[in-house]
């Protein structure tokens, strides 16, 4: 993470005061452990699959998204510290101990949110998950709808492109919804790649069915070091999830510096500060300093 914080300009935001402090982010995932780092910080867990009361994780992912997002660095001496380490953590368990889930406990967890976005100041929704575009139409309208809802409720949606590319129509749901932020790895064609057991240029592109550009941006993903599940140390992994961490992160630092800012706003102001830097497939590559110029 000390890598990816000075790839996107995070640090110098850090230091003008903007650390996401008591911004809620949700994260849709295999669920948390109660690693140093944010522990603390964890308001509430909810579990669609095991339906448990305490924080756990079985698999992994969610503790390292969490830790990109919201890790203080504690236990690395402020070394892996994450994008927005005071932001606070509301966690939503839809993903099983093999990284599996079902559209009805994601569709579940989204509606939750909705009901309870005010009680926990939900400000931003972290989806690191997907379906494959050709998946069954009911399901995939079924997400879509409730992704659309969730934003419309004014929580600010970030989802994977997915690590489906290079191939077009890669764009996995709800990464593919027109409202939310979807969000590709920069670093995709990185020569570690294939030791993560991806293909150069993994994250998934367009076109999609609802004819906007996608992803809209584009964030370090590859051989990023966070926490991990089992002990109390960090652990590396690579893909758009990663990715996409790294962005609700920065937009968690937004918010604490532009509370007003509808999702709308917010989506705005990433395509009037980054688009100048437009790349073939997207609006440009994160940098969190131009966000706050």
């Amino acid at each position: 993470m000390d890598r990816v914080r000075n790839l996107i300009n995070c640090d110098r935001i850090h230091r003008l005061g903007y650390t996401g402090r008591g911004v809620g982010i949700a994260i849709l995932d295999t669920g948390i452990s109660m690693h140093p780092d944010y522990a603390e910080r964890i308001r509430v867990f909810q579990d669609f699959c095991n339906h448990k009361s305490q924080p756990y994780d079985d698999n992994g992912h969610g503790t390292h998204i969490a830790g990109i997002i919201a890790g203080n660095g504690r236990m690395s001496k402020g070394r892996y510290r994450g994008v927005a380490p005071l932001a606070t953590l509301i966690v939503l368990k839809v993903l099983d101990r093999t990284g599996n889930g079902n559209t009805k406990d994601v569709v579940e967890a989204m509606k939750w949110i909705i009901d309870n976005r005010e009680r926990y100041r939900i400000r931003i929704a972290n989806i690191s998950v997907g379906m494959l575009p050709q998946s069954k139409s009911k399901e995939r309208d079924q997400m879509l709808e409730w992704v659309d809802r969730m934003w419309d409720s004014g929580v600010f949606t970030v989802a994977a492109a997915g690590n489906g590319g290079p191939s077009s129509s890669s764009v996995t749901i709800p990464g593919a919804s027109s409202t939310v932020l979807t969000v590709g790895s920069s670093d995709d064609r990185d020569q570690l790649v294939r030791k993560r057991g991806l293909y150069p240029g993994y994250s998934g592109i367009g076109p999609t069915d609802c004819c906007v550009c996608k992803p809209e941006i584009l964030a370090p993903g590859t051989e990023i070091k966070s926490c991990h599940f089992l002990n109390n140390g960090y652990t590396v992994k690579s893909g758009t999830s990663m990715a996409t961490a790294v962005v609700s992160g920065a937009c968690a630092l937004v918010y604490d510096r532009y509370p007003q800012l509808t999702p709308a706003g917010l989506k705005l102001l990433f395509y009037k500060k980054l688009a100048e830097d437009r790349q073939t497939s997207s609006w440009g590559t994160l940098d969190v300093r131009k966000l706050f110029q």
